[in-house]
C-alpha cells in the first residue's frame, strides 16, 4: 500500500510539473508580454536622466515594464519631424514619440505620455532645481496634420458589421447600439480618437473577444471569445480610421458649470 501511495505521489507531482509548462506555452499566458516592451531613444536623451524619471513612474501606473534598446524597440522617442507626434522640448530639440507595429504596452506608453499626468511627469523633472524640458509648443502640433489613408467608405461597411452591435456607427444602426457604449461620433470627439482606434484591440474589453489578423494572438484554449469574435484586417483597420476621421464630431453642448 505505501510503495502505491508513493507512485501516486510522484505521478501527480509529474503531472503537475507537465500542466505548469502546457500553461507557460499557452497564448493566453504569452500575452504577458503586454505588460513588458522595448523602447530606444537617441543617447542625448538617455542621458539626460528624463527616461530615469519618466519610466518608473510609468510603470508604477500601469504595470508596464520598459526596457531602453538601441534597436529593435516596439516604441521610440526620436527628433525625426515625421515620426509620431511631439511630446516634450528640451535639450534643444523636439521629442516625438512614435510606436513601431502594435504593442498593446507601447500604446498605452505613448497614450500616458501625451496625457494630463504624464505631461505633468515631464515638467516636473528637474535638474539642480531647474526643469529642462518643457511641453512642445501649440504651434509645432498644429503642423503635424494626420492623413489617413485607407478606404472611408469599406471603413464604414466594415464598422456596421464589426462595431455596430455595441457602437452607434451611423444613422443606419442608431436604433441597434447598446445604449451605454459611447457611438463614433462620440468617440471622435476626442484629441486622441485616433490613438485610441488605432489600438482598440487592445483596450478593454476589446481584447476578449477581438482577433487583428497578423497582430494579435489566438484566443488561449481555455479563455474562448464569450460572442461571436470581431474579426478585421490591418487593412479593414486603416478603412474604419480614414472613416471616423470624416465624422463630426458629436455635439455635447457646453461644459457642466459646478456651483
Amino acid at each position: 500500500m505505501r510503495l502505491v501511495m508513493t507512485l501516486c505521489n510522484r505521478l501527480t507531482r509529474t503531472a503537475m510539473l507537465w500542466l505548469a509548462v502546457a500553461l507557460l506555452l499557452m497564448p493566453g499566458v504569452a500575452r504577458a508580454d503586454d505588460k513588458r516592451f522595448r523602447l530606444s531613444a537617441p543617447e542625448a536623451l538617455a542621458q539626460s536622466g528624463l527616461l530615469q524619471h519618466l519610466l518608473p513612474r510609468f510603470a508604477l501606473k500601469t504595470g508596464v515594464r520598459v526596457e531602453v534598446v538601441e534597436e529593435g524597440a516596439e516604441a521610440e522617442i526620436t527628433l525625426a519631424p515625421q515620426d509620431g507626434r511631439a511630446v516634450f522640448e528640451g535639450v534643444g530639440a523636439v521629442w516625438r514619440m512614435g510606436v513601431v507595429g502594435a504593442h498593446p504596452g507601447a500604446a498605452r506608453f505613448a497614450d500616458w505620455l501625451t496625457s494630463e499626468i504624464g505631461q505633468r511627469t515631464v515638467t516636473s523633472y528637474e535638474v539642480a532645481g531647474v526643469a529642462p524640458f518643457r511641453l512642445p509648443q501649440v504651434e509645432d502640433e498644429a503642423e503635424a496634420v494626420a492623413v489617413f489613408e485607407g478606404d472611408a467608405a469599406l471603413g464604414k461597411q466594415v464598422s456596421l458589421r464589426q462595431c455596430g452591435r455595441c457602437h452607434v456607427v451611423a444613422p443606419e444602426n442608431r436604433m441597434g447600439a447598446i445604449g451605454s457604449t459611447p457611438s463614433f461620433a462620440v468617440l471622435r470627439t476626442f484629441a486622441d480618437w485616433d490613438a485610441r482606434f488605432q489600438s482598440f484591440f487592445a483596450l478593454k474589453p476589446h481584447p476578449a473577444f477581438t482577433q487583428v489578423a497578423g497582430v494579435t494572438q489566438p484566443f488561449a484554449i481555455h479563455l474562448p471569445s464569450p460572442i461571436a469574435p470581431i474579426e478585421v484586417t490591418l487593412e479593414e483597420l486603416e478603412a474604419i480610421i480614414a472613416y471616423v476621421a470624416g465624422l463630426a464630431p458629436a455635439d455635447l453642448g457646453a461644459p457642466i458649470q459646478v456651483q
